[in-house]
């Protein structure tokens, strides 16, 4: 798969197939791309959590939230929830500032799930207490974001939209989900 093709795919998949497992060695691999991944200053400071027992994944499912563009939609129904979940932490004893590292690492995690069949959405509308409470994270680690997972349940396009158009996100009568992004040469600037 070229590049292009690679991260155009790369898209916040929300339904997954869920007769489709994802292995524990799976997403250990996806995590190990993220130790590859630039680090400011080079310290390192994410952790991870892995989930992909059902249970835990069953646990997990009410604390987080799915689309906020898609206010009448609860999030997947059984049967397109995801079959695995990483769980991304912050290392406060090594920093307290997580925000470039934490996107290369999620965006990197997510291109490793497409090149091999899967994909994900990054959740940042998480019920973290209770998140804390389920995994016993202790308090000297900050939760980042959820990484959801599976095999792609659904079709997710990209729209090119002018800047006058709306950049919400919403899924068509035949449940396409549609994703509107600016062209280049609306965000390509030149000030000098």
């Amino acid at each position: 798969m070229r590049f292009r093709e690679l991260v155009t795919k790369c898209r916040s998949y929300r339904r997954f197939d869920g007769k489709s497992p994802v292995t524990e060695e799976a997403l250990r691999e996806l995590i190990e791309l993220a130790c590859y991944v630039p680090s400011a200053k080079n310290l390192q400071p994410l952790r991870y959590i892995t989930v992909c027992e059902s249970a835990k994944i069953a646990a997990l499912f009410p604390c987080l939230s799915w689309a906020g563009y898609l206010a009448e939609w609860p999030g997947p129904k059984e049967g397109e929830r995801p079959q695995a979940c990483i769980v991304m932490l912050g290392d406060l004893a090594i920093s307290d500032d997580f925000a470039c590292d934490s996107g290369i690492a999620a965006q990197t995690i997510l291109l490793g799930a497409v090149a091999s069949g899967l994909g994900g959405c990054i959740l940042g509308a998480v019920d973290r207490t209770k998140i804390r409470e389920l995994f016993r994270i202790p308090e000297t680690f900050t939760i980042l974001m959820v990484i959801a997972l599976g095999k792609p349940a659904e079709t997710v396009v990209i729209d090119q939209i002018d800047e006058s158009d709306s950049i919400r996100y919403f899924r068509d009568a035949n449940g396409i989900h549609h994703v509107p992004k600016r062209v280049v040469d609306d965000v390509l600037l030149k000030f000098y």
